[in-house]
């Protein structure tokens, strides 16, 4: 970030070289306009979001401690106030990141209303996202300059040189709002020029990570839905061989790749993979499919399809959707497969869909791609779409009986009931769920944990409960008590809505233009000031 007194310095150059014509504009002014946007376009964002992935991508090699989390925002305001959140919080953004998840687009943005994440919606609602998500994190950014800027000024009016000098420090050492995000593209939106197209949207609204699965673009399900079907490995190598090059054309060499497999519960493929030889590739995607073995032609029927597996005719198992079924128990050597293959034809991070969080499920998978790709590394979905107090109770429920302690007292398939909630196994199954990222982390690979879609949660729940009290007996008491209270107890900086929302930036910008003649918004009568 440049510095303060620097811009200054060249601005006002500037202005003395222009013979007067510029006499009315301020540097110091201009200074903090430039300062309060620091990214200028799409492209500068995506290049500066890269360089901080992959130093973390790095660190994470070094220390696994080191892994990565985000959360799925549906909108650029979410996205904003989770990251001032967290500035808030922890002081920082170092290792927090934005995800964008193709389910809330597809359930929330688009113009054809909700929809399930079949990649039904608008290709563009996707880059659309993005550019959103970043104007309004580089409006925070504005703010808090905003605040330093105000700040000052009172500083230099009441002589404080101290104070003077600090906030000159914190704002040339300004953290940024913008941080990386990893970026659904889905399966593509249809062939790899298809998918080429929409990645430079992606790429050019500032999108540092693309995240692509090897479904089918137009048979492609929800990762947590049945009926999913892949494609030989041959269309998946080219749609990420597409993304590359759109992160080549556009000068972003870092941009990173996230490689998808659904294999683990996928059971079909849309089509037979073309082999040239025994054991290359399309011969080993090829030897999952299911069928049953043939010793003669009179056996094969008019709309048969037969292969050779090793030295086996098999009639493959078709389905009358056309589709091919792949042998039942085969989908972690599937992914494996997958895994090993995407990295070594271009894609710098996995993503295993599983279809429960179990460490040890993970790590089986991930300690296999790693005899091939020993620096393998995973973005996981710890999705909402699992039940994780069941799953990580009948962990313990199975680990407890495995060492052949008295089970006697819990069901197993009712451990989800209240009446478990204060049992030692439902606080040792709380303990793993709050360990499972680190303990992920450390034992399996993971690099980047994110929930794809928990604002959509945290957006019914709070909605629920403001709205059964507002418009029951608590009236506007259920407002004030369960929002605008805890606001202001909590320091959330939305209680002053009006600031959020720019009120405070945009007077500066008056008197900028104005001067004295401006007409400002934020004066004594403004309720605003009722917060303090």
């Amino acid at each position: 970030m440049a510095n303060f007194h620097d811009e200054r310095q060249t601005l006002s150059q500037e202005r003395e070289a222009r013979d007067g014509k510029w006499a009315n504009i301020n540097p110091e002014h201009a200074a903090r306009l430039r300062l309060q946007n620091r990214f200028r376009t799409g492209l500068d964002i995506a290049r500066y979001t890269a360089g901080i992935m992959r130093e973390d991508m790095a660190a994470y090699d070094a220390d696994t401690s080191r892994y990565t989390q985000s959360l799925g925002c549906w909108h650029g305001f979410i996205g904003q106030q989770k990251m001032i959140s967290i500035k808030k919080h922890f002081g920082e953004t170092q290792g927090r990141y934005l995800y964008l998840s193709g389910w809330m687009v597809a359930a929330m943005r688009s113009e054809f209303g909700p929809l399930p994440d079949q990649s039904m919606h608008e290709k563009t609602s996707v880059p659309a996202l993005i550019e959103e998500l970043y104007t309004f994190l580089r409006q925070a950014d504005s703010r808090e300059l905003n605040q330093l800027f105000r700040r000052l000024d009172e500083a230099r009016q009441a002589g404080d040189e101290v104070k003077s000098r600090e906030l000159t420090r914190r704002i040339d050492n300004f953290e940024t709002h913008v941080v990386p995000i990893i970026a659904d593209i889905d399966a593509g939106f249809g062939n790899a020029e298809a998918t080429y197209l929409l990645a430079k949207k992606m790429i050019e609204a500032g999108a540092c990570c693309l995240q692509i699965e090897n479904q089918v673009s137009d048979e492609k399900q929800c990762g947590h839905q049945d009926g999913k079907v892949t494609v030989p490995h041959e269309d998946f190598i080219a749609k990420i061989n597409a993304l590359r090059y759109a992160f080549l054309e556009l000068g972003v060499e870092d941009g990173v790749i996230v490689a998808r497999t659904d294999s683990l519960g996928a059971g079909l493929t849309q089509k037979i993979a073309v082999s040239h030889e025994p054991g290359d590739l399309g011969d080993q995607y090829n030897a999952f499919l299911d069928g049953e073995e043939i010793t003669s032609a009179d056996e094969i029927h008019s709309s048969d399809v037969v292969i050779k597996q090793q030295d086996r005719l098999v009639r493959v198992k078709r389905l009358t959707s056309g589709l091919y079924q792949f042998k039942p128990g085969s989908g972690e050597d599937r992914v494996v497969l997958d895994c090993i293959t995407s990295l070594q034809n271009g894609a710098d991070l996995l993503w295993i869909e599983t279809e429960k969080p179990h460490v040890g499920q993970i790590k089986g998978m991930v300690d296999r791609i790693r005899e091939a790709c020993p620096d393998a590394k995973l973005v996981y979905n710890n999705s909402p779409s699992f039940n994780w107090t069941l799953n990580f109770r009948q962990q313990v429920f199975d680990a407890w009986a495995a060492e052949g302690q008295d089970m006697s007292a819990y069901e197993r398939d009712d451990l989800m009931s209240a009446e478990y909630d204060d049992t030692r196994l439902a606080a040792l199954a709380d303990q793993w769920t709050r360990d499972f990222q680190r303990d992920a982390a450390r034992d399996a690979g993971i690099f980047h944990h994110l929930i794809t879609l928990p604002t959509y949660h945290t957006a019914a729940l709070s909605t629920d409960s403001l709205a059964r009290g507002y418009f029951g007996d608590m009236g506007m008491l259920a407002y004030v008590e369960g929002v605008q209270r805890r606001e202001i107890r909590e320091g959330i900086a939305t209680v002053k809505h009006q600031d959020m929302a720019g009120s405070n930036i945009g007077d500066d910008h008056k008197e900028f233009f104005h001067g004295e003649a401006a007409l400002k918004a934020g004066g004594k009568d403004n309720t605003m000031n009722q917060f303090g």
